[in-house]
């Protein structure tokens, strides 16, 4: 064999190795958040507290939220042990000058720029229609849209230095289809899948995407007294294709996906998380078996 041809055969296999690594390397890419920074609101329970730890566990940093002081410092201090980077403040999001303030610490914590927020906070109150009061409506309003929608404000700039930012809103089925979860919590979510597509288009030319993740019934503390009763419980679960109530690690698991750079030519979109409930016309679950 000539000298030209082993070396040949070497620069091939040189070139094939370099493709081999430069493949890895993008697909572990993709899939990492490692080096981005995140804001997940009411981080220390049920589905925020699963997005925090999904998010961080694949490499991001992330300042969260609650309302509680002792909730979250506990929680951070297990974080921090967990060798996970996760920082916080305390903050109830339902008022506008805690909105500010909140963004005031994640702009200095993270030195202007931020890749991710996460509009996870809500609440409910399960009423007939004509019972909600002025001070109801105010309350979900504020505490479910309004602070949604003023934090994607208040952190556009943030997203926008990014240039590869991301928002996803933790929404509800109840903002997809109709179900017996009161009116008024409904409306705050429909009302918050409609930004998610407006915003996915108006801020697209800034590089940011946005999405909403829209949940059935998880296990998490706004459902577990509703999910305790049993006749309750095996309703949702009858008309859930898939027999089971969700984990709270399901949705968070959507999320991240979202915000991965994989994910980078999906946006405006509302996505249900659901066992299939949402695509259950009439699919009795009997066992005919």
């Amino acid at each position: 064999m000539a000298f030209s041809d082993i070396f040949a055969g070497r620069e091939r296999e040189r070139e094939r190795e370099s493709e081999r690594e430069r493949m890895a390397n993008s697909l572990a890419e993709r899939w990492s958040l490692q080096g981005r920074t995140a804001l997940v609101t009411g981080g220390t329970r049920g589905i925020g507290r699963a997005i925090v730890e999904e998010l961080a566990g694949l490499g991001a940093s992330v300042y969260t939220c609650a309302r509680s002081e002792k909730d979250l410092n506990e929680r951070l201090q297990i974080w921090k042990e967990a060798g996970l980077a996760v920082e916080g403040s305390v903050c109830d999001v339902s008022t506008r000058e805690a909105r500010e303030t909140l963004m005031t610490n994640v702009s200095q914590f993270f030195n202007g720029k931020l890749d991710i927020l996460v509009n996870n906070v809500g609440t409910n109150l399960r009423k007939a229609t004509v019972e909600y009061t002025a001070e109801d409506i105010s309350f979900i309003m504020s505490t479910n849209f309004e602070s949604s929608y003023h934090l994607s404000q208040l952190s556009h700039p943030l997203l926008k230095s990014s240039g590869s930012a991301s928002i996803v809103f933790i929404s509800s089925v109840a903002g997809v289809v109709a179900i017996q979860t009161g009116t008024l919590y409904a409306a705050t979510k429909g009302a918050m899948n409609q930004l998610t597509k407006n915003l996915a288009c108006e801020w697209g030319k800034d590089d940011i995407r946005v999405n909403s993740v829209a949940p059935w019934y998880f296990y998490t503390d706004l459902t577990s007294q509703l999910l305790s009763d049993p006749q309750f419980k095996a309703a949702v679960v009858s008309r859930t294709p898939l027999g089971r109530i969700g984990e709270a690690h399901e949705v968070a698991s959507l999320v991240a996906f979202l915000c991965l750079p994989t994910a980078g030519y999906l946006t405006g979109q509302v996505i249900s998380v659901d066992g299939g409930f949402t695509v259950n016309g009439f699919y009795p679950s009997l066992d005919q078996s």
